[in-house]
């Protein structure tokens, strides 16, 4: 019954958000095509598992991660890097001569399907066997399921600004470098409080705060592309 309830708390964040922004599509996809583009997600979480851990080696023999500089380091270059790459690789393969990638909509309903299934497979590792796992399941499904789904989201606007608008260089820049950043700066906040324990609760109200000001932007972009 517990790994029931444990699997339930892990799941059912990416679950609500992912009916949530396919329900937001004027012309809403195939309910196939969203199962497949979350089989995207969930499939690269073990292969960027792989790679996290390589660069972690790496990195340790250059800073710290201990020290506030070396935790910025690990969430930009160990998570956030790796993460968005392997993402947009798989939005990518998935949208390559897929019919059903025809509107600007769809960027963001598949870019965020695909985030949400990594995200649910990851939440479940963090879940699942945790002591506390109910508040981790909590605290959870308030900020890191809802920041891959803002990360995706502004990753499926540049896409769709990319494929539907402009190919240009600066917009197949932004498709991988906004969720970077915005990944990045989520997990920086979020370890500096491990890292310094004395600036935890400091460190945890500008988490939150940013995680606001990231789920407004993300949703500006939703409400614009929504109208097109």
């Amino acid at each position: 019954m517990k790994f029931t309830l444990e699997l339930i708390a892990a799941l059912l964040p990416a679950l609500v958000l992912g009916l949530y922004i396919w329900k937001r599509d004027p012309h809403p996809e195939p309910g196939g095509q969203i199962i497949k583009a979350l089989l995207w997600g969930v499939a690269i979480c073990m292969p960027v598992a792989f790679a996290e851990f390589y660069i972690q080696r790496m990195v340790n023999v250059v800073v710290d991660p201990t020290t506030l500089w070396g935790s910025t380091v690990k969430a930009f270059v160990v998570a956030a890097w790796p993460e968005e790459t392997a993402k947009l690789l798989a939005l990518w393969l998935f949208v390559y001569k897929n019919p059903y990638f025809d509107e600007h909509f769809d960027g963001i309903v598949y870019a965020v399907s695909v985030s949400l299934g990594f995200a649910a497979i990851e939440n479940v590792f963090y879940v699942i066997g945790s002591q506390d796992w109910l508040s981790v399941a909590i605290m959870r499904a308030l900020l890191s399921v809802p920041g891959h789904y803002a990360f995706g989201i502004l990753m499926g606007y540049y896409f769709s600004r990319f494929f539907f608008v402009e190919r240009s260089l600066k917009n197949g820049a932004l498709m991988l470098l906004m969720p970077f950043l915005a990944h990045g700066a989520y997990d920086a906040i979020a370890l500096s409080g491990s890292v310094n324990p004395v600036a935890g609760s400091v460190s945890f109200v500008v988490l939150v705060y940013f995680c606001i000001k990231l789920q407004r932007q993300a949703q500006a972009r939703v409400r614009e592309l929504a109208g097109l």
